[in-house]
């Protein structure tokens, strides 16, 4: 039996969720763990008639429960007298809930957990995909939850995912009046005084540096929607972090508010019986009085609320400089090459002045160019250390209108904070999607070390978290931060199977991979020039190091020139924000997650984007990228890296590309899964003309391209024995047609070597040759002899043979070519040049026409064992002989 369930003290998100659950499990049964909000008895008694029937707790037989479907909540303290049935055998249990994934202690067998405003979104989204209809009374039930969790899509914990959601809700009828009537009630009279006594407990404490606002107060009667109240106050107040302590009977409710990052309500109040985001979170405890709970907060608070942060806990290192004597003209092209707005001027090792890029170009205007900058830079500013506190870096950056501060320690320059380094700290969520740059670069976000960790015991082997430790400890002996970088992060995060490893030294990248290699018995290969390095182990496994390192472009499309730098440099310089993610390995902080770029944001978009504008200018390989990992992913390069792909494609900055990277980005998308959709993209994109003018992407080939997908399903179900490379027959069917002298020329312009440019372009010749002489043939309905078959095929690689099967359009002539693979090319003669030998045949030419002679025969089955190929090669030889 199927049971559809939320936590005790159900609000309208569990409601919404749960009559979401019901279309999914429509033979469940809906019951409540326990009470109800208020404002959820109010909705039941004004609205007697529901689309929903529940079944009373009273009445479930709990022994007859075979799956239980939790919303809203992951916690057995919070779900009743279901908590009871979790440990028994077999027990499937279904979790569909809007807090973060390490939450819960509630281990689940299936459902989805993803972090958005509520629960209901979730399942509408589910629902949406599944294409499964709800009637309009449904819709506006889900439509409470989506609006009360979300305060009618104006939470700053709201997604992207609950306005969709509240869209297909309203496709389907819901009623905006009544969500309304149920959402934005007036407050009564006793939630008035609640309010007044709030305000007038209202006090502010300091914990680590941050001020929090607490407000306490103790009734002898139950006064519902204490979170509307929390609001009111957070914004009348204008309060950055706000805790509602309200005992109530023999309960003391909590509620919490917070906008910054040091302070993370749903971390405070999960320790106090509760839970909920970072920004929101809601505690009940039972019977101790409101004192002892404001006690139990102030430890909390005490251990969870995160130290003031420093300038050491945001700078960027190592900090570009300039020399005292340069000039504005070199300043300029130092500020472009590093893409960076100011950099501090120094004189040996001390700082002496800040140049920016608005007094440089001012400066480059008025002709002074030759200049030197120490006579325009700034020679009044904030010199920070590593101990200063981020508030006081605020207000000269306010008060001063200045955007760059150096932090120096022990008179050395260590670092710098820039002003949009801070602002990213305080307001982590308002980074500009489409307009990213470097000193937009945000300080790590809020995931949990213990979720990664989860993360990596779910979808990697124990061997290769076992190797991960191993690289966090040498990096630990040697005193070098290591991380996990790019694409191996993302898939983490996407739960996609992951094999390849790179690695990040934020040092020595080299020494750490000799050290690394010396202590476990694998084998080292280092590229100095690049300050990487690759682990080789007898396993075959490899895992690539580097060391951090920041890339710059002399011009458009030419290879980049390297240098050592931060780790937020060095991801910087990767193409797009979903392979910027980096986890650390060392054992004290193993599995954090570094987020500088919004990475996780886009994962959770399905968004393809660019750091930075100019990112197709300097590499337009970035361009076919984008389109690989778009399709690959199931993602959407987002609108503005669109309009600048297509603008790198209008001013013909992809022509600049070398053919050898072009053919390498076309060969990996050749080797994607469906590479016919990648295809397509290109198409759109106008990439096509730039492997040749004249490849088009008209009806024939497309439909050659989707034949090509099937064909080699079929060919490697076969498992010939004979590989095939896959982006080599896309590649035929891509040019399929091309004249012979233009597949030539694009063969050249992808700089594919001149011994396989003319074996591919002759192979392809002669296998047409061969399609046309079997359309012939088949076209006369005659009989077509195997040898003939065989004859005409033998002498093709395989990739050209299955680009015929996908190029043919009869089906007579598939047949023919699917008997030659299947049957026909491993067909052989039983005797060999030393029978012919042994029968006093001379050796010569002669051996090469009977053994053809007698392989026809075999394949038309005129022979059928050794004895008579034995017997015929006799008469052969001797009619040749006469």
């Amino acid at each position: 039996m199927d049971v559809i369930t939320t936590h005790v003290n159900a609000d309208f998100d569990c409601l919404g969720a749960m009559a979401g659950a019901r279309r999914l499990y429509p033979d469940a049964l809906l019951v409540f763990s326990g009470s109800q909000e208020k404002s959820m008895r109010d909705f039941f008694q004004k609205s007697p008639v529901s689309p929903l029937t529940f079944t009373r707790l009273k009445d479930l037989d709990m022994d007859r429960v075979t799956r239980l479907i939790l919303v809203d909540c992951q916690h057995s303290s919070r779900i009743g007298p279901f908590a009871e049935i979790l440990d028994r055998p077999g027990l499937q249990v279904h979790i569909y809930d809007h807090h973060p994934e390490s939450h819960g202690d509630i281990p689940p067998t299936g459902g989805i957990i993803r972090a958005c405003g509520s629960s209901t979104t979730i399942v509408s989204l589910l629902l949406e995909a599944q294409g499964i209809e709800i009637s309009a009374a449904e819709a506006t039930l889900m439509m409470l939850g989506v609006y009360e969790d979300t305060g009618s899509l104006v939470f700053p914990s709201t997604t992207v995912d609950d306005y969709r959601a509240a869209s297909w809700l309203l496709r389907h009828g819901a009623n905006l009046n009544t969500v309304a009537d149920f959402i934005t009630q007036e407050l009564n009279a006793q939630q008035v005084s609640l309010l007044n006594d709030l305000l007038g407990a209202l006090r502010t404490v300091t914990v680590n540096g941050v001020e929090i606002a607490i407000a306490h107060a103790s009734l002898d009667r139950y006064v519902g929607d204490i979170a509307a109240l929390a609001h009111m106050m957070r914004d009348m107040e204008n309060l950055q972090v706000l805790f509602l302590v309200v005992g109530m009977g023999d309960r003391v409710h909590l509620i919490a508010r917070s906008r910054i990052p040091e302070v993370n309500v749903g971390e405070i109040l999960r320790e106090l019986g509760g839970g909920g985001h970072a920004t929101a979170a809601s505690a009940t405890m039972k019977e101790p009085m409101v004192a002892q709970a404001l006690n139990r907060l102030q430890e909390v608070l005490e251990r969870r609320v995160n130290p003031v942060r420093f300038a050491s806990d945001i700078m960027s290192v190592p900090v570009k400089t300039i020399a005292v004597d340069a000039t504005i003209a070199e300043a300029r092209e130092q500020l472009t090459r590093y893409n960076i707005n100011a950099m501090p001027v120094v004189e040996g090792t001390s700082v002496v002045g800040i140049v920016s890029r608005n007094i440089v170009e001012k400066a480059l205007y008025h002709g002074l160019g030759s200049v030197p900058v120490s006579d325009y830079m700034h020679t009044e500013f904030m010199r920070a250390t590593p101990a200063t506190p981020i508030n006081r870096i605020r207000d000269y950056f306010v008060t001063h209108n200045r955007r760059f501060v150096p932090v120096i320690d022990d008179g050395r320059l260590v670092g710098a904070v820039t002003r949009t380094d801070l602002l990213q700290l305080m307001h982590p969520d308002t980074c500009d999607e489409e307009l990213p740059a470097f000193d937009m670069a945000r300080d790590d976000v809020a995931v949990r070390r213990r979720e990664i960790e989860g993360r990596m015991m779910k979808f990697l082997s124990r061997r290769i978290v076992a190797l991960l430790r191993d690289l966090g400890r040498v990096g630990d002996e040697l005193e070098l931060p290591v991380y996990a970088v790019g694409g191996f992060v993302r898939d983490l995060l996407l739960g996609s199977e992951t094999f390849d490893i790179d690695v990040t030294v934020e040092g020595d990248g080299i020494l750490f991979a000799e050290e690394f290699a010396r202590r476990h018995g694998c084998r080292t290969k280092s590229h100095e020039a690049f300050g990487t390095a690759v682990l080789i182990f007898h396993d075959g496994c490899k895992v690539d190091v580097a060391s951090t390192r920041l890339e710059y472009y002399e011009n458009p499309g030419a290879l980049p020139v390297v240098e050592r730098s931060s780790l937020k440099m060095d991801l910087y310089r990767r193409d797009f924000t979903i392979n910027t993610l980096a986890v650390r390995l060392n054992l004290g902080a193993f599995g954090t997650l570094v987020d500088y770029f919004g990475a996780q944001r886009d994962l959770q978009n399905r968004s393809i984007r660019v750091l930075h504008n100019l990112s197709f200018v300097e590499d337009p390989t970035r361009v076919f990228r984008a389109v690989r990992f778009e399709q690959r992913l199931g993602f959407q390069i987002a609108p503005h890296t669109e309009h600048l792909i297509r603008n790198a494609v209008r001013m013909e900055f992809l022509k600049k590309l070398g053919g050898r990277r072009l053919l390498n980005e076309l060969v990996l998308i050749l080797r994607e899964k469906d590479p016919a959709r990648s295809v397509e993209r290109m198409s759109s994109l106008g990439l096509l003309r730039y492997i040749h003018p004249d490849i088009h992407l008209n009806d024939e080939v497309r439909r050659v391209l989707d034949d090509t997908r099937e064909m080699l399903s079929w060919y490697e179900l076969l498992y010939t024995g004979r590989p095939a490379e896959k982006w080599v027959v896309y590649f035929l069917s891509l040019c399929s047609h091309l004249a012979d002298a233009a597949f030539l020329e694009t063969c050249s312009r992808l700089a594919v070597s001149e011994h396989y440019r003319h074996t591919l372009h002759d192979a392809r010749r002669a296998g047409y040759g061969a399609l046309e002489r079997l359309d012939e043939l088949t076209r006369k309905q005659q009989r077509i002899m195997n040898s003939t078959i065989h004859g005409l095929l033998k002498e093709l690689p395989s990739e050209v043979v299955i680009h015929l099967m996908s190029r043919a359009h009869r089906e007579e002539i598939r047949r023919c070519i699917s008997l030659y693979v299947t049957t026909l090319q491993d067909v052989h003669c039983l005797i060999t040049g030393d029978d012919l030998l042994a029968m006093g045949i001379a050796p010569g030419p002669v051996y090469r026409t009977i053994l053809d002679l007698l392989l026809a025969e075999q394949l038309d089955g005129e022979l059928t064992s050794r004895e008579d190929e034995l017997r015929r090669a006799r008469q052969i030889a001797d009619t040749v002989s006469r």
